[in-house]
């Protein structure tokens, strides 16, 4: 059913009334016809710029077009963190990365944290939550923690498998990624079992894994999540013809947290013309499955009566470099990683508006409070996207809060030797780094949309007017030592814990091709690091 609603979306779309069309509107913060119900799609390791030309050309996803001809679409929004845990933090709390202190994949909010969704559960909206979440403290791998804990250790150990891709045997397979495919059955079900009879507006999340790298042989090579997987009946959605060959700086005229990046990443080989363009085409056929599975939501409302009263948000938590800058994965700044698609269709909402405008995930939680004509809190770092999509806002109370026009994204996490910094603007993206040692980074990305040339010695005035605006957003200094300080004594913790088999369990990490070649080598440099940065009493 999926495939023939596929072929006909375009046609029978055009059939369909228009958004917002029907009942009458409330003033003020009630501003929709009827209190509407709520679909939030978050997927993982999108690349946003796939939303929009000249990238939209490159794989075909039909049900994310559905929604740009029927919802409005952002053209620059971005995570607030280029890693899961801390992006899904500031999705779900509002607020930027350093005032949860979600420093890495281990360190998230706490479990009883009050997200959007439990106050709207009590402003009477039925809630349900299918998926992937993963914005709470304890989640992923010992090795995950511990790089991320020693990144500031002098040493230099691949961390990742070798990117590669693997096409399964069976040509028409539909559902690659199962995982994904029962979890967006669950959420259909519910919305045919439960939500179509409910009395009250609802509320839906749905987490998917795609386009995430899959795990890849937890021996040899390829170890960790590095293999780009799919069928050929996904990547025949893939225009191979307008794949782009990334541009690479030499390796010895690298950015030196770049450099550490793709290193770790184990990106610092050899690869062909043809291993790049292959990983980026299996990279988009997986996004083309995570828009089928979009479609089913979206099908499955239509077919209830439900999608003309419901506003349907699609995003992710951040990008896939899918070897841009000699990187895959996310962990950086560079758009491919920090660049996340964000639509949202529904009564209310412009049909076929695209917003130029900067924002970034934390603008969900007001966005999601003010649908439902809640107050916002005045602590959030968001602003409701509602004054940049609808047709009729007239929430007088929201416009005191002007939008800026800027937004701040932080990583602290694994695979990056340094707390990075990124503010974004109309024009510019100034990044600045923690370690005291890297220059600072200025990219026009008017005239250098693929940011290969840093333009921060060139324009001195440019780079001290947003770095000094960075610092009254953020002291960064400050947040840096912070995270130095968290990570040494989360190690000296987990090392204690350990006891007696602490040697045999750091060896054996992601790493452990690299440290069991010295292993002696590498226990000196982190004794060393321990030694010179005893951390304070908090």
């Amino acid at each position: 059913m999926l495939l023939l609603w596929v072929s006909v979306v375009a046609v029978s779309a055009l059939a369909a009334p228009a958004p917002g069309t029907s009942g009458q509107r409330r003033e003020a913060a009630q501003v929709w016809p009827d209190t509407p119900n709520v679909v939030l799609v978050v997927s993982d390791s999108f690349d946003g710029r796939l939303t929009f030309f000249p990238g939209s050309q490159v794989v075909k996803l039909p049900f994310i077009n559905f929604m740009k001809a029927h919802g409005t679409s952002f053209l620059n929004a971005y995570t607030n963190s280029p890693i899961c845990c801390p992006s899904r933090a500031a999705l779900w709390s509002g607020l930027f990365t350093h005032l949860t202190e979600s420093w890495n994949n281990f360190k998230g909010l706490d479990p009883n944290y009050t997200t959007w969704m439990d106050i709207m559960e009590k402003h009477g909206y039925q809630t349900q939550k299918f998926g992937k979440l993963d914005y709470t403290s304890g989640h992923h791998s010992i090795s995950n923690r511990v790089e991320a804990w020693t990144r500031d250790v002098a040493f230099l150990l691949r961390q990742e498998g070798r990117p590669m891709v693997n096409l399964i045997p069976k040509k028409t397979q539909v559902r690659v990624m199962e995982g994904d495919w029962e979890t967006t059955d669950r959420a259909v079900n519910w919305l045919r079992k439960e939500a179509v009879n409910s009395t009250q507006p609802f509320v839906l999340y749905l987490g998917l894994n795609l386009p995430h790298p899959y795990p890849s042989p937890s021996s040899g090579e390829n170890f960790g999540s590095s293999t780009f997987h799919t069928s050929l009946y996904w990547l025949k959605k893939v225009s191979y013809d307008a794949i782009k060959i990334p541009k690479w700086s030499p390796l010895s005229e690298m950015h030196p947290i770049d450099y550490y990046s793709s290193y770790t990443k184990n990106c610092t080989g050899k690869f062909t013309e043809k291993e790049i363009k292959t990983i980026r085409a299996f990279y988009y056929a997986m996004c083309a499955e995570t828009d089928a599975m979009l479609g089913e939501i979206i099908l499955a409302l239509r077919q209830l009566d439900l999608l003309q009263k419901t506003i349907v948000i699609y995003t992710s938590d951040h990008g896939e470099l899918a070897m841009e800058h000699r990187q895959f994965y996310k962990m950086s700044m560079y758009e491919a990683s920090a660049h996340v698609p964000l639509l949202i269709m529904g009564p209310g909402i412009k049909a076929n508006l695209q917003v130029s405008n900067v924002v970034s995930l934390v603008d969900i939680y007001p966005t999601m409070l003010d649908i439902a004509g809640i107050p916002l809190p005045q602590n959030l770092s968001g602003y409701s996207l509602l004054p940049l999509s609808s047709e009729t806002f007239k929430n007088e109370h929201q416009f005191k809060r002007l939008r800026p026009p800027w937004i701040l994204s932080e990583f602290h996490g694994c695979n990056v030797n340094a707390s990075t910094y990124m503010l974004r603007t109309d024009q510019w993206k100034y990044i600045a780094y923690s370690d005291g040692a890297s220059l600072p980074q200025l990219f026009d990305l008017s005239s250098d949309p693929d940011e290969l040339t840093n333009i921060a010695t060139k324009f001195p005035e440019i780079t001290y007017s947003l770095d000094q605006k960075l610092r009254s957003i953020i002291n960064y200094p400050k947040v840096s030592a912070s995270v130095h300080q968290y990570n040494k004594e989360q190690f000296i913790n987990w090392k204690q814990s350990i006891g007696q088999n602490y040697s045999n369990v750091i060896a054996n990490l992601r790493w452990h091709q690299d440290w069991l070649k010295e292993p002696m080598k590498y226990e000196s440099a982190i004794d060393q690091w321990l030694k010179t940065h005893t951390p304070n009493k908090i």
